[in-house]
């Protein structure tokens, strides 16, 4: 469903230690230099894109943390950003998770946002080029879901575009 994923780079060294201050101390000024990072990784991705949508936290989830990153996330790369999904399910966290379990999780979490009205996804979605933004990206399963939503919309190409890329480990019988 993606038709291209990128990465600013991987989530391991100073990267994962910046993007844990942004997410989980809640350091949000460090959207800016992660969005300049995402920016120059996805150019190519964001050239010809009709909108951004950022990947939604669940209501609980959000309220708990106080900002969803993904949203800092994209407003950081300047360019229109649409709130096109919404997360109707509270998935447990991915971490940890085989890829199997993480594609489980989060079939049908996502839905179209009931606040979005129909001019805004016939001007801005149907038939659009439109990039994800998240923070990591480790199998793709939550970009997979929410892409799977936005084509049932009309979308006519998803992208990815995350701050990290982590490394998937292998399961060994």
């Amino acid at each position: 469903m993606l038709a291209a994923a990128r990465a600013a780079g991987d989530y391991s060294g100073a990267l994962r230690d910046i993007i844990h201050a942004f997410k989980y101390e809640g350091r949000r000024t460090l959207s800016r230099p992660l969005g300049r990072l995402m920016r120059e990784a996805g150019a190519g991705l964001l050239a010809d894109a009709d909108c951004i949508v950022p990947v939604p936290l669940h209501p609980w989830r959000q309220l708990r943390r106080g900002f969803n990153q993904a949203v800092d996330l994209a407003a950081a790369l300047d360019s229109r950003v649409i709130h096109a999904l919404w997360r109707r399910r509270d998935t447990v966290s991915q971490t940890g998770l085989p890829a199997a379990a993480r594609r489980r999780n989060v079939r049908d979490a996502f839905r179209l946002s009931p606040l979005l009205r129909r001019h805004v996804i016939d001007a801005h979605l149907r038939d659009a080029v439109v990039v994800l933004v998240d923070d990591v990206r480790t199998t793709g399963a939550t970009l997979e879901a929410c892409a799977r939503t936005l084509r049932e919309a009309g979308v006519r190409e998803v992208r990815s575009l995350t701050a990290a890329r982590a490394a998937v480990r292998s399961v060994r019988p």
